[in-house]
């Protein structure tokens, strides 16, 4: 299995048994295959940085034990609680001691299973275009075309050379080293002549490289640097023995010296860098908030010396966001606006996530109704991919951004209407990352009249993307990540791969990935595992959600690019299909379509109908002709032609999203590619406000379950337990470990949890219309290596309920299938939080009703199809009712479909037909009409053509409204106590801690209105991704900084919220804010000091 570049932690030579970063599942197999007791090999832990898993085969089963590092380096095998475990310097030691009997292991390590030494890469060049790979773009807008690639001169008499004297020894000299050694002779001096003699070159090399790192070591450590200056006098008089032993002491040397100067550059340059971008922001003490949301205001009040009070009072259009953090769940950032240009971020630790989603359920129903700009429900996106073929975009491509060529284009009318978000993925792009946005931005801006800002440009090599958002939409981005993976030769190169980019809007989360795959007909496999390399490596959105891979990370994943799969038929009868404008027998043979049915790539991915010709191979200049032959110095190379550029995606069951065209441009002619476009309406939420007023105590909403099933594949039989993630739980929960268990297939394992052994979830909101928005992650563990044998979403629309209902999926895990899951469960909402809700998508009107019984409204959908691939199953929504107002004609919105009925994988025979089941009977996918309660109608104004982006009409402000008082009422009883006065009618009296900082990495921007925050244009450019943000140093980010981020709310909540003023702070104001390890309160202090000293 190809994994990521990079050296082994074991050295360049690791022992066989050592298989880095295989997959669990790929080390099941390994193990199945060598068939005998006692087979073991050693594998990254997937849970764990830095551990390793140890897998042992007993009785047709695989046993994981996780070897962890100690704080001094040490591993040891998990042991049970109160067992001393054995430490080891190395992992060669570890298995060293237990290949020895009764040390402990369910069996003794007998037969390592060696890894499988990876097949050489052929060279893999730009479809077999260049003849070598394009090297990443310079700071000048294109990339140098027509130079010769330098050769080295000398490389290859050296070969020979070498080659020579090791033939010149073994016809001569080796018989006299024999002679030698039969006469009692205990060296071999004619060998150690010729290795010198080899090793001459290699003796120079070195000694360059250790002077050149003479004077590093002088600067970072010192240390080191008598040691090395040591080594080069030495080397200059030694010779014969003495040299080749001193070059073996060199290596070594200056293995070691790499390492450590790596490790101490790194320290001191994040120290540097930290202290130069200290910003003095004042001393800051305690304040409370307090909001009116009849006059429009949010009051800060700041306590003074003697009892004193400073009030500053900001209206409801210089409030811009709140900034929700995803790392620390009850802190909050307040954006302002100071002046036209220039933002000010403060953030406030509340005392839970409740109390934080009540204050933001105040600010946001102020302004609501002070406000004219509805909050969107549903979003316009474009997509684009285009393989640019290594040369400049021409002036003119306002066909693409208005999605005019072949295939299922936009009409007349609806292509003039501006798009909300626009996404950029290109491959081959010779352009420099400013001048590529900015002719992006001023095309834009040529056809929609529109000022479209950059949210993030990624690049790696010349593989871009790039996100353009409406400026009206600006300050509703945030949580904006970048990464990129290299997929080129060794996984080292970057001419292949992909760039991916990841932010919320508002509060739905949002992942785009673009990719450039290994080219060839017959590369599939290697395309295939370029995918999985990507879905794994990719470090995009929550952090807090690492078990998962990014498939499951987004509300909504789209992946587009050159991924160049072909199809799989002779070039005469391709030819003939597409003058005919016959599709439907291409895509059959379509590589991409038959690795998608067999579950390989792409897993439960959707994509839109394919109506238009291949996009490769033409020939530049024309869109007449396919180039199907060149000419190589190894032969004639075929690319027949093909639909190598694709978009695709991936999102939460029962969310609303619809494409409305996809196909390809016929007049962009500059590269054998042709540009592909997709557009899509994307249903998105907003900071929920209750017209209920917020909840008291007894008002709490359950996640409860009865019980839950899965079947996973592995032929371990270990204990499991389910972890569970939401953005509506204030932090991911655990189940017990499984209390039933049984197999009739070695290779699939049945687990079960009753509800004894299932956790109660309380979401952090009880009204229905917040609930039906949200979705549960489960990821099941085992109890051994806290590894995950497979993940999956649910959503909670349709466990709304008085009664539990059911829900079956698919395990997956690395982009594989690795089971199925079901149970039952409900969403037990209290009578008092139930309402009507309506919400416009397209031009079907929804309405979810209440219900005391398990018959929910149940949506009508009549989109247009997407191609069906393998898992579609049925077009009904399980269990949701449905009350359609449709206006108009045309199709309307289409609802994510959860996914079907099992077996999801083709499980064997006897893993399915296990014990009988332990759930009831299925509920119909259709209640009956009768038991669904419909209101009497009305004429509501969200009915209104014309109002599809708000999310009522204009009497919806009524409802939404609350006095003052009441709504002070209420949060005081929240939760028996509520937020207290962070939170309330002012005058305030009780403080609240606050500071200045800038979080944006990890936080949920939910204020959605004008303006910019000073500085994102000119934070653009500094390197080859941004999301273009002001940042100012906070307590936060200083702690995070030095890796004691886990203080940061008690020194807030003691008042120690101001870099500056922490500089006066003592050890015994350390302790009172609950830092109480030496070591710790040490860094912290010396840390202080050092800034002292800097200013």
């Amino acid at each position: 299995m190809a994994g990521g570049g990079g050296v082994s932690p074991l050295g360049l030579a690791p022992p066989l048994w050592y298989h880095r970063d295989l997959s669990r599942a790929a080390a099941e197999e390994l193990l199945a295959r060598a068939g005998r007791d006692g087979s073991f090999l050693v594998r990254d832990s997937e849970s764990v940085n830095g551990a390793y898993a140890l897998c042992v085969l007993f009785q047709k089963h695989v046993h994981t034990y996780r070897v962890l590092p100690d704080e001094e380096g040490f591993l040891a095998v998990q042991t049970s609680q109160g067992v001393q475990p054995k430490r080891f310097k190395s992992l060669p030691e570890l298995v060293l001691l237990y290949l020895q009997p009764s040390q402990g292991l369910v069996s003794t390590l007998l037969y390592p299973v060696d890894r499988e030494e990876s097949i050489p890469e052929d060279r893999d060049y730009s479809d077999g275009e260049d003849e070598k790979p394009p090297l990443p773009p310079r700071s000048t807008s294109t990339t140098p075309t027509g130079s010769a690639p330098e050769t080295p001169t000398d490389s290859a008499p050296a070969a020979n050379g070498l080659s020579t004297i090791s033939h010149e020894y073994l016809k001569g000299s080796y018989a006299l080293d024999l002679q030698a050694v039969k006469q009692g002779a205990s060296s071999l001096p004619h060998l150690n002549k010729t290795l010198v003699s080899s090793c001459k070159r290699l003796n120079g090399e070195v000694d360059k490289v250790l002077s050149g790192l003479e004077i590093l070591s002088k600067v970072f450590d010192q240390q080191s640097a008598f040691m090395v200056s040591k080594m080069i006098q030495q080397s200059v008089n030694q010779g014969g023995d003495q040299e080749l032993e001193n070059l073996v002491t060199k290596l070594a040397i200056l293995k070691d010296l790499l390492s450590s100067i790596e490790k101490k550059v790194s320290l001191r340059v994040k120290l540097d860098v930290y202290l130069a971008d200290l910003t003095k922001i004042g001393k800051s003490q305690k304040h409370s908030l307090s909001v009116d949301v009849e006059g429009g205001m949010l009051v800060v009040m700041k306590k003074m010396k003697d009892n004193q009070e400073d009030w500053n009072t900001f209206t409801h259009h210089k409030i811009r966001q709140l900034i929700k953090s995803q790392r620390v769940q009850n802190k909050l950032g307040i954006v302002f606006e100071k002046d036209k240009e220039k933002n000010q971020r403060k953030d406030f630790i509340f005392a839970s996530a409740k109390k934080r989603e009540a204050f933001c359920q105040l600010l946001q129903l102020m302004k609501n109704k002070h406000s004219n700009q509805d909050e969107p429900d549903m979003i316009s996106i474009f997509i684009g991919t285009w393989n640019m073929g290594s040369v400049p975009s021409p002036k003119a491509v306002g066909s693409w951004l208005l999605c005019r060529g072949l295939g299922k284009t936009l009409d007349e009318m609806t292509v003039t209407i501006p798009h909300d978000l626009y996404v950029f993925g290109t491959q081959e792009n010779s352009v420099c990352d400013r001048e590529w946005v900015d002719s992006l931005r001023t095309a834009l801006k040529e056809h929609t009249e529109l000022d479209y800002k950059p949210i993030a440009v990624q690049t790696l090599w010349n593989i871009k993307i790039a996100v353009l958002v409406k400026p009206e939409h600006e300050n509703r981005i945030s949580h904006v990540g970048v990464s990129s993976v290299k997929t080129g030769i060794a996984n080292t190169l970057g001419n292949k791969g992909a760039v991916g980019v990841s932010f919320m809007f508002n509060g739905t989360s949002f992942g785009f990935v673009n990719c450039h795959l290994t080219s060839g007909n017959e590369k599939i496999g290697r395309r295939n595992q370029n995918y999985l390399d990507i879905l794994r490596l990719l470090s995009l959105g929550d952090k807090q959600l690492s078990s998962f891979d990014i498939s499951l990370r987004f509300t909504h994943l789209f992946w587009l690019g050159d991924l160049n799969y072909r199809l799989d038929m002779d070039i005469q009868e391709i030819l003939n299909y597409i003058n005919r404008k016959e599709f439907d027998p291409l895509l059959k043979v379509d590589q991409l379509n038959l690795e998608r049915e067999k579950n390989k790539v792409f897993l439960r991915f959707a994509e839109e109908e394919i109506s238009y010709p291949p996009t490769y191979r033409y020939e530049r200049g024309s869109r007449d002709t396919y180039v199907w032959q060149k000419q190589k110095a190894t032969g004639m190379r075929t690319n027949v032609p093909s639909w190598c550029d694709r978009i695709l995606w991936k999102s939460y069951p029962e969310t609303h999203i619809v494409c409305n065209s996809y196909g390809c441009t016929d007049d962009v002619v500059t590269s054998d590619h042709s540009p592909v476009f997709g557009t899509f309406e994307v249903g998105v939420t907003s900071q929920f406000v209750s017209k209920k007023g917020l909840p008291k105590s007894s008002e709490q909403a359950y996640i409860e379950f009865e019980n839950i099933e899965a079947i996973v594949k592995t032929a371990s039989r270990t204990k499991f337990f389910i972890e569970f993630y939401s953005t509506c739980l204030e932090e991911f929960k655990k189940s017990y470990e499984n209390d039933s268990q049984s197999s009739d297939n070695v290779n699939f394992l049945r687990v079960g949890w009753s509800n004894k052994q299932l956790t109660t979830l309380k979401p952090l909101l009880s009204e229905i219309e917040y609930l039906q928005d949200q979705h549960l992650l489960l990821t099941v563990k085992s109890l051994d290596g806290y590894e995950s044998y497979g993940e999956c979403v649910v959503a909670l629309k349709s466990m709304i309920g008085s009664t539990a209902q059911q829900f079956h999926t698919y395990l997956s895990h690395r982009g594989e299938e690795t089971g199925n899951i079901r149970g039952s469960m409900r969403v037990r909402v209290p009578a008092e939080r139930m309402g009507t809700r309506e919400r416009l998508y397209g031009n079907t009107v929804c309405l979810c009703l209440p219900s005391s019984e398990s018959s929910h409204p149940r949506r009508h959908t009549a989109g247009h199809p997407v191609r069906p691939i393998s898992e579609e199953g049925s077009s009904e929504d399980d269990g949701i009712a449905v009350v359609g107002v449709v206006l108009g004609g045309g199709a309307g919105g289409t609802l994510n479909r959860p996914p079907p009925d099992f077996p999801p994988p083709p499980l064997p025979k006897g893993a399915l037909e296990m014990a009988d089941t332990p759930f009831s009977k299925p509920r119909p996918l259709y209640p009956d009409l009768a038991e669904v309660k419909i209101p009497a109608a009305n004429s509501s104004p969200a009915f209104i053509l014309g109002e599809d982006f708000k999310r009522g009409g204009p009497g919806g402000l009524d409802d939404q409204s609350c006095s003052v008082l009441q709504m002070a009422k209420t949060l005081s009883e929240s939760e028996g106590q509520g937020l207290g006065d962070a939170c309330r009618t002012f005058p305030p009296r009780a403080p609240i801690t606050e500071s200045i900082a800038e979080d944006l990495p990890e936080e949920v921007r939910c204020l959605c209105e004008g303006g910019r925050e000073g500085g994102r244009e000119g934070a653009m450019w500094g390197s080859s991704s941004s999301s273009l943000s002001v940042g100012e140093s906070s307590v936060g980010e200083w702690l995070q900084r030095l890796g004691l981020d886990r203080y940061e709310e008690g020194l807030l909540h003691n008042g120690w919220d101001d870099l500056e003023f922490l500089s006066d702070i003592t050890e015994e104001d350390l302790e009172e804010a609950g830092i109480l390890d030496p070591a710790h309160k040490r860094i912290l202090l010396e840390s202080l000091r050092q800034q002292k000293q800097q200013k």
